[in-house]
């Protein structure tokens, strides 16, 4: 970061080293002088009237900086940009996408997407910088432009699984907006989350498989010590000593597989037999696999039946 006057150099900092032309006037800086320092290399122009006081690449932290300084007063990271800072697991977006009050207008630039809510300033997380909302506020503003419900319920389980919230703030933050997309299935979702379900495949296993065909009712994300670490049964029939994993990776790596692998035989050695299911298996043979499972828990002692779930469902009682 190039020599800046002392009134600016603690703000340059805080913003990961971005300023826009404002702020330069307002600290007694000239036109000339921002023009010098952005055509002598020591400045880069980021955004019209938003430079890096520095002469090489800029980071992440600092182009989402400098989109929240172009976005203007009130601006705050929101969508995916907002839940990429949260950790939820999933690579920097195209696009850097921003919140702004209604009424705030902003010169489309390439690669911002502008959001407008009327609740910004309350779904604004309070301290963090940049400015972000909140993380119940991120998973809501996701689910409502999501193409399926199973998307908008992905969002809500990684943020839940991930412990980054729970699902009474998510239902809390759901009660103060009059629109939502998906919110019966959502409320009915966040309760079985509260019971351990943790992923998608998770939910439709309980909706699809379970539920439907009158299988017992399974205990979620069991913890099982093996010396000092601790492993986790996606579904456990305690009473019968059975377990259903359920596993939702496109891509299974060996090592992934191994771990797995391992797992089961160490159930195994418990007296625990294991199940697992992959997503084709769930939803698109979810009688299929109530038939398998019900078969497996008959020879432990369940008194059954499996039964239909329907006209279409190829399990006959």
């Amino acid at each position: 970061m190039t020599y800046l006057p002392d009134s600016m150099m603690q703000l340059a900092e805080a913003q990961r080293g971005m300023l826009t032309r404002r702020q330069a006037y307002g600290a007694g800086m000239t036109t000339d002088a921002v023009r010098a320092r952005v055509s002598g290399g020591r400045w880069q122009r980021i955004y019209p009237g938003v430079f890096a006081t520095f002469s090489g690449e800029p980071g992440r932290a600092a182009l989402l900086w400098a989109a929240v300084l172009k976005a203007g007063p009130g601006a705050t990271l929101s969508h995916e940009t907002a839940a990429e800072l949260a950790g939820l697991g999933r690579r920097p977006a195209q696009f850097i996408h921003v919140s702004l009050p209604p009424g705030r207008r902003v010169a489309a630039v390439p690669g911002l997407v502008v959001h407008r809510s009327a609740r910004i300033l309350a779904a604004r997380h309070p301290c963090l910088a940049p400015p972000r909302t909140r993380i119940e506020e991120t998973v809501l503003d996701l689910a409502q432009v999501a193409r399926t419900f199973d998307d908008a319920l992905g969002w809500a389980s990684a943020a839940c699984g991930g412990r980054l919230t729970t699902p009474q703030r998510i239902l809390d933050a759901m009660s103060q907006r009059a629109k939502l997309r998906f919110r019966t299935p959502l409320q009915l979702a966040l309760g079985d989350i509260s019971s351990g379900v943790h992923t998608v495949l998770e939910y439709r296993y309980l909706h699809d498989v379970e539920r439907p065909h009158g299988l017992p009712r399974a205990e979620r994300q069991v913890r099982v010590l093996r010396g000092s670490r601790s492993e986790y049964r996606d579904a456990l029939y305690q009473e019968y000593q059975v377990t259903v994993e359920t596993d939702g990776r496109i891509a299974h790596p060996a090592e992934a597989r191994w771990a797995d692998a391992h797992r089961d035989n160490a159930a195994a050695a418990d007296g625990i037999i294991t199940l697992r299911y992959g997503w084709s298996d769930v939803t698109m043979r979810p009688c299929f696999v109530a038939a398998e499972v019900g078969a497996v828990l008959a020879k432990r002692g369940w008194p059954g039946p499996v039964r239909s779930c329907g006209a279409g469902c190829t399990i006959r009682t």
